[in-house]
């Protein structure tokens, strides 16, 4: 089943004229228009007129998380504030976030693609979608909120939290189709156990979109028999737009829609392109922004790129399962987490030393997080009223950058670990 078989469908020489056409114009537009990227393109001694074919792409410098930060708010975008139409905002590894800006047009792609991989997945007008992204500043909500109406679903734009109320609206509103994290699919399976309810027996749910954090086959597996359903990994971050791209009924990697993004594996070390099949850092360049510029960002993810046409029908390139980061970003709740951003916020924090540990768990399907944070001499105190507040005022500084719940444990001054080399402050004790 295809939404827009035209392009899901086109010859590769076809596609690859496509992408060479839009990768011109973008580069041209940028040099143009764009301080930012003129500057970066001058720096490497590049000019529009030395893309003469695709693989000329990989003369163009590299985009990073960090140019983002050092352009907010509003540095990096191309067009006037009037032709903005959404914001959205997720964390970044300091007190500023990074701000992703759209226009119409950029909305519309985005929901193309996602309508596209909605179809992809088996979603069309008669089934009734629960949307357990969270609504507002992250791009999941609402991403997928619109790419249901688009390919003329029901939405029930659930959000985060209240599984028992989740699960009953599942019952009562006949839903076919949820979004939401694994680790929460999870979760609202051992839920309904305890509520006497059974997906299978008493609910309509066929298909599960899951993503936002890494999951594995055997989660796939966990998941599709607690509930007798499919199950479809999605992909994407704010940076691209939000989550976009998904698996088809085949289930041979995510497949991304060609005509809208252009995506290379480096190695990460060399930032040399490797040959196709080989595991790498994805590169990804968004043909089609116009709010702000994405050429060769480096998202960090491990993965292997494929491009022979998928059972499906499809022909555009498939990404495998993410393997890994090449990075120190931890997924939490669906959240990103660096541990740098929890050094910066702790160093705010008068009292606080500069030894800290971060252990992340896994209790049933959900993430926790908590912080051993080593107290100055000065401020260190056997009185429990008094470490109580400094605990609460930690907590919610953390929370406030985060944008998630911790949970904080005060230690004395040298109490915890010292380090010889490079320190290792994070203990994941997850399985996935």
């Amino acid at each position: 089943m295809f939404w827009n078989a035209k392009l899901e469908c086109m010859p590769q020489e076809e596609l690859r004229k496509l992408q060479y056409d839009e990768l011109k114009a973008l580069i041209n537009r940028l040099y143009e228009n764009n301080q930012f990227y003129r500057a970066r393109m001058e720096s490497k001694g590049v000019k529009p007129e030395d893309i003469k074919c695709l693989e000329d792409i990989s003369k163009l410098p590299f985009m990073y998380k960090q140019d983002l930060r050092d352009c907010y708010p509003t540095k990096m975008f191309t067009v006037p504030n009037r032709d903005v139409v959404r914001y959205h905002v997720s964390s970044g590894t300091t007190g500023k976030p990074t701000l992703v800006g759209y226009t119409q047009d950029d909305l519309g792609y985005w929901t193309e693609a996602l309508a596209r991989s909605l179809t992809s997945a088996g979603i069309g007008p008669e089934d009734t979608v629960q949307v357990c992204y969270g609504y507002g500043l992250f791009t999941g909500g609402l991403g997928l909120h619109y790419g249901v109406e688009r390919v003329g679903a029901t939405v029930l734009p659930a959000s985060t939290g209240n599984s028992e109320r989740q699960i009953e609206l599942m019952m009562d509103l006949g839903v076919t189709a949820i979004a939401c994290t694994p680790s929460y699919m999870i979760h609202l399976i051992d839920v309904a156990k305890k509520m006497g309810v059974d997906f299978r027996r008493d609910t309509k749910l066929k298909v599960a979109i899951l993503g936002a954090e890494p999951w594995s086959e055997s989660m796939r597996q966990k998941i599709e028999e607690g509930a007798g359903i499919k199950t479809f990994d999605i992909y994407g971050t704010s940076e691209l737009a939000g989550p976009m791209f998904t698996e088809c009924e085949y289930h041979n990697g995510i497949h991304i829609s060609a005509d809208i993004a252009y995506v290379e594996v480096i190695d990460p070390d060399t930032e040399e392109v490797l040959p196709e099949g080989s595991e790498g850092e994805i590169v990804f360049t968004m043909l089609k922004k116009q709010a702000f510029p994405l050429v060769r960002y480096r998202i960090k993810d491990i993965s292997r790129v494929h491009y022979e046409p998928c059972p499906c029908g499809r022909t555009s390139p498939r990404i495998e399962r993410i393997s890994g980061r090449s990075d120190d970003m931890l997924i939490v709740r669906g959240i990103n987490v660096f541990p740098s951003q929890i050094e910066y916020t702790l160093l705010q924090i008068p009292e606080v030393g500069t030894g800290y540990m971060i252990y992340v768990t896994r209790e049933g399907a959900l993430d926790n997080m908590t912080i051993q944070v080593e107290i100055k001499p000065e401020a260190f105190s056997d009185n429990m009223e008094q470490m109580l507040k400094l605990r609460h005022k930690i907590e919610s500084a953390l929370k406030k950058y985060l944008n998630i719940a911790v949970v904080v444990e005060l230690k004395a001054p040298g109490e915890l670990p010292r380090f010889e080399g490079k320190a290792k402050r994070v203990i994941d004790k997850r399985v996935i």
